[in-house]
Order: C-alpha cells, then sequence, then structure tokens
C-alpha cells in the first residue's frame, strides 16, 4: 500500500477488456439542462458536447447501433422515487420541459433510439439490455453526462450485463475536475476501458468498409 494511488492499484486492477466484435454507441443524458447557464444543472460541458458530436458522427459512418438516453419524468416526479427527493434540480426533466430537450447538434436521427429513464442507469428499467442483446452487441461505447453520475451508473451496469464498456474519455464530463477524474480513474481500474477518442475514432474506422 502506498500513498500513489496508480501504484497502489498496480497489479490488482489493471486489466483490460478490448475492443468487442460488435459495437453499439450510447450517448446519455445530453440534454440542454448541462448547457444552459440559468438552469441549475449546468455543467460547463461545452467542449464534450463538441467531441461526442464528432463520435456520434463517426458511429453513423460506421454503422453502428446509436442510443441517446434522456431522462423524463410525470408532472409529480411520483416515478422519480427517491432520485428526485434526493436531487431537487431533476424537477427541470418533467416531460416536455425545455431543458430535457435536445442540444444543437446532437438531435437523433428519426432512425436512431431513443430511451427515456427515470434513474442514473441507462439500463434500469429500460429495454437497453435487450436491444442490445437482439442486436448482437457484445460491447458498448458510452459517452455522456455526468461522467460521476449516469456515465459510471451505466458503465456498472453495462459491465453487470455482460457487454463491455467503454468510455469515451473526451465524450464524457462532469461539472467538477475532481468527481470527473477520480469516477474515470474508478471505471478504469473495475468495469471498463476508459480509452481517448482519437482511438475509438479509429477503431470505428473499420466498420465503414462494412456498412
Amino acid at each position: 500500500m502506498t500513498d500513489d494511488a496508480n501504484d497502489n492499484y498496480a497489479g490488482v486492477f489493471d486489466g483490460g477488456l478490448g475492443f468487442g466484435r460488435k459495437p453499439a454507441l450510447v450517448l446519455v443524458d445530453f440534454v440542454q439542462a448541462y448547457f444552459d447557464k440559468d438552469c441549475p444543472l449546468y455543467a460547463g460541458v461545452e467542449e464534450t458536447l463538441e467531441h461526442a458530436i464528432a463520435l456520434r458522427d463517426a458511429a453513423r459512418r460506421a454503422g453502428i447501433l446509436i442510443v441517446y438516453t434522456n431522462v423524463a419524468y410525470a408532472p409529480s416526479l411520483i416515478d422519480g422515487g427517491r432520485f428526485t427527493q434526493k436531487v431537487a434540480p431533476l424537477a427541470n426533466f418533467v416531460a416536455g420541459h425545455p431543458m430535457g430537450g435536445w442540444p444543437e447538434g446532437l438531435v437523433p436521427d428519426k432512425n436512431e433510439l431513443v430511451i427515456s429513464k427515470q434513474y442514473p442507469s441507462a439500463f434500469f428499467g429500460t429495454s437497453l439490455a435487450s436491444t442490445l442483446t437482439a442486436n448482437g452487441n457484445d460491447s458498448l461505447i458510452i459517452s455522456g453526462l455526468t461522467t460521476s453520475g449516469c456515465v459510471r451508473a451505466t458503465c456498472v451496469d453495462c459491465c453487470s450485463h455482460g457487454f463491455i464498456p467503454i468510455i469515451a474519455r473526451q465524450s464524457v464530463g462532469d461539472r467538477h475536475e475532481g468527481p470527473h477524474e477520480a469516477n474515470l480513474f474508478d471505471m478504469q481500474a473495475k468495469y471498463a476501458d476508459v480509452l481517448p477518442d482519437a482511438q475509438i475514432l479509429e477503431y470505428l474506422k473499420a466498420f465503414e468498409d462494412i456498412v
């Protein structure tokens, strides 16, 4: 045991999963609330959005399954349970609220899948795992907001469901660097491969000739 995290984890939490044979891409909760400075959920992640758009465009060229998630609640928030009780600003995600809309540049195509959820993970209470299985996907490239919240929850459930989680480092973001980096470190150590977007983009190029 040492004071250096990398040394402390070395030899125990330093495995890798590698890329799968048939990936899908999920864009977790890229919604207006995180980009509107008047919203309490604003996270200052505009650069993350730019990277995510580039990743989404590459996935389109590769012809792989693309999934977008958002959060949508009943007006009473009855379906938000303890999550909305704990985090009051989630009221911005009542269905139809403008803060739940898509940001400019990341509007889903009519042939792309949108999954609405009520809790952090894109898997919890949704059809995502069944869709990936039916489509033959063995791995999931994960981008989204926020790293310490819905991205991490999606990553853990992805691993738990038997899919390979690949975290696109520049296409995930958070409202503070501390939780962002800590959760990237932990996901890399225990659940996923956290990779630079450039490496993922290069991987996706191989699928373009197949489409």
